[in-house]
């Protein structure tokens, strides 16, 4: 387990997991369940608009942009928001943590996998079978931003890399190095919702009116979809034909 961007540059791993619990992972998630391809971007300006046009996607807004157009069915990196919308199939969804983790890890040739609090269990699930067949894992909390653009840990990260790696070490037993161990020992620490609503990440987002963003994000293993980053786009590991093979590193 290693922390945000410059962790996922620095490990090799044959499978890959980003977590980004507020909430990009989460989002995610609510979207693959809804039959949407998704397509993470690095960066919310004019380029994230041009990638939707070359896409043959819709364009998911900012939280705070979606209300100050006062449309309660358009589409932003809020997961509450994908609950009002119909008819889409295609999205980019604009996340400059998430986003840059899912592409540096996927150049590293790892197969990259979003999780959240949501689809824990099912994506343990999914990769205990690699990992019995001898592939590593890496998972890759996201953590926030300071204004000085290092690290900020987010707690709700850590748990959600916790979740996943319980799960998997109950699933295949694989050895788990120590600050995964950590990861888990702080996930089974964790009161939910409570803590989720009252971390600092979660009193960020229910002060600015999202309570309903974490509450969504606090409910534990509620979905089967194991995302999957094919390409520019996540897709449901189930409805890849074949399934996304593992990629093994050069000297294997």
């Amino acid at each position: 387990m290693e922390w945000g961007p410059t962790g996922a540059e620095a490990v090799s791993a044959d499978y890959a997991v980003v977590v980004d619990v507020l909430s990009f992972t989460t989002t995610l998630s609510v979207a693959v369940e809804r039959g949407i391809e998704v397509f993470p971007f690095r960066w919310r300006d004019s380029r994230a608009a041009e990638h939707a046009v070359r896409h043959g996607a819709t364009l998911a807004v900012g939280r705070f942009e979606a209300l100050s157009r006062g449309d309660a069915r358009h589409v932003s990196l809020s997961p509450a928001s994908l609950a009002e919308v119909d008819g889409i199939e295609r999205l980019v969804l604009p996340s400059p943590n998430g986003s840059t983790i899912a592409f540096a890890l996927a150049d590293s040739g790892a197969q990259v996998v979003g999780a959240c609090l949501r689809n824990a269990a099912a994506v343990a699930r999914w990769l205990a079978p690699q990992v019995a067949d001898g592939a590593s894992v890496v998972v890759v909390p996201a953590g926030e931003r300071w204004h000085d653009e290092t690290l900020r840990p987010a707690v709700e990260d850590l748990w959600g890399a916790g979740a996943v790696l319980t799960a998997l070490d109950a699933e295949a037993e694989a050895g788990a190095s120590p600050e995964a161990r950590m990861a888990m020992a702080a996930w089974q620490a964790a009161v939910l919702p409570h803590d989720l609503l009252h971390c600092a990440g979660g009193r960020e987002l229910g002060e600015a009116g999202f309570v309903a963003d974490v509450e969504i994000a606090a409910r534990c293993d509620v979905s089967e979809v194991v995302p999957v980053l094919v390409g520019e786009s996540f897709r449901d590991a189930a409805d890849l034909t074949p399934p996304a093979p593992r990629l093994r590193r050069v000297g294997d």
